[in-house]
């Protein structure tokens, strides 16, 4: 039975661990690594393993992280469990060695998903209780040829500078957010870009990109990228440019977990099943659609499905790029919100001003380098 789903009836029951952050950093068959467990006021947790995947625990594997963060022995760590939760000590016994063996399967194992793993509780995004992702939009400058429609480029009149960046990393770390997206515009011509992936992953963020991917097909580049921290990258395709495609070929064989975006529009629809096709041969194993207008909404739904039978994985929960419709939301092409927006993730403008998620201008909930993260979360 998955520990996850164990004991729910009695979580009203238990007196929780105390919230705050623990740490431990190890070393599994010569290769290292690093725990950062947080837990929260009612007993669930964030696990966060190499700054690179975020896991969300309930109460009880929250509990076993808390033990296998600290050394516990099983038989201690199975006793004080099988005390507060009313169970067979054998039961937690068993249940705490499986998930010590998922941990240190999780350790070895590349191409990780940015939040989630094996048989780990998974909780959807609109569901989560605090933010758990920052999207942050560190410039609205577009490379050369490029419609300004991608990008709102006149709603801000100034960029902030690495420092104040870091200090907005730094505010978000503290109020518990795990996760850094860099977006734009086109995070890529930030000159910056590696030294605020270093400074995210000092702090032991999780760290993403969303980017058109051009100067991804430089190898050198990408190196660079990953040798710093970055963790996962959500690539812009843009089907009738070479250079999209050859990003991707120089992407697949390094060890970094890639989402392949495209936008539907009345341009590339004919070709849609096709690209996705090349991305299936290309052995891309993640998508993300969306919609430019609601004409194409059935050709969405039929593209949706075209992907499952090539068994490609249809990513939801992460950003997707400015076109000049706005996507804001992946499932659907209407006006509203998605569930999670204000609440599970934030965006955060090139001038620091943080929004429920991109495209909602007048929603300004408040400046992420000038107010309190507690004043931002009442508005």
């Amino acid at each position: 039975m998955n520990i996850l789903n164990r004991f729910t009836e009695n979580f009203s029951k238990v007196q929780p661990l105390p919230a705050g952050i623990h740490h431990l950093q190890a070393t599994e068959d010569e290769k290292p690594y690093r725990l950062h467990l947080r837990l929260n006021n009612d007993g669930s947790g964030l696990l966060i393993l190499n700054a690179a995947t975020v896991l969300q625990l309930n109460p009880t594997a929250a509990e076993y992280a808390f033990h296998f963060i600290k050394g516990t022995e099983p038989e201690e760590a199975a006793k004080q469990i099988a005390k507060r939760y009313q169970v067979d000590k054998n039961t937690a016994l068993a249940d705490f060695e499986n998930f010590a063996s998922q941990i240190h399967e999780l350790v070895s194992t590349a191409d990780l998903d940015p939040a989630s793993f094996l048989n780990f509780e998974r909780v959807t995004p609109h569901s989560a209780d605090s933010t758990l992702r920052l999207d942050c939009a560190l410039t609205y400058r577009l490379p050369e040829n490029t419609q300004a429609g991608y990008a709102p480029v006149k709603r801000v009149e100034r960029e902030l500078s690495t420092d104040e960046w870091k200090t907005i990393m730094d505010k978000a770390w503290q109020a518990g957010i795990p996760h850094i997206i860099f977006t734009g515009g086109e995070a890529t011509l930030r000159e910056d870009l590696l030294m605020l992936i270093d400074h995210a992953e000092k702090n032991g963020q999780v760290c993403g990109l969303l980017t058109d991917g051009l100067k991804l097909a430089d190898k050198t580049y990408l190196e660079l990228l990953l040798q710093t921290g970055l963790d996962h990258v959500m690539l812009i395709l843009q089907p009738n440019d070479p250079r999209s495609w050859k990003a991707i070929e120089t992407i697949i064989p390094e060890d970094i977990f890639l989402t392949v975006h495209l936008t539907l529009n009345r341009e590339n629809a004919a070709e849609a099943k096709t690209n996705l096709e090349k991305l299936s041969k290309l052995s891309v194993a993640n998508i993300s659609l969306s919609a430019a207008d609601n004409d194409l909404v059935d050709k969405l739904i039929e593209l949706q499905d075209f992907a499952s039978s090539l068994q490609l994985t249809l990513r939801w929960d992460l950003p997707v790029p400015y076109s000049s419709s706005n996507p804001i939301s992946i499932e659907t092409v209407d006006d509203e919100l998605p569930a999670g927006a204000g609440k599970a993730w934030m965006y955060v403008e090139p001038d620091g001003d943080v929004l429920p998620a991109q495209g909602e201008p007048d929603k300004v909930l408040g400046n992420f380098l000038k107010d309190d993260w507690e004043k931002i979360l009442k508005r």
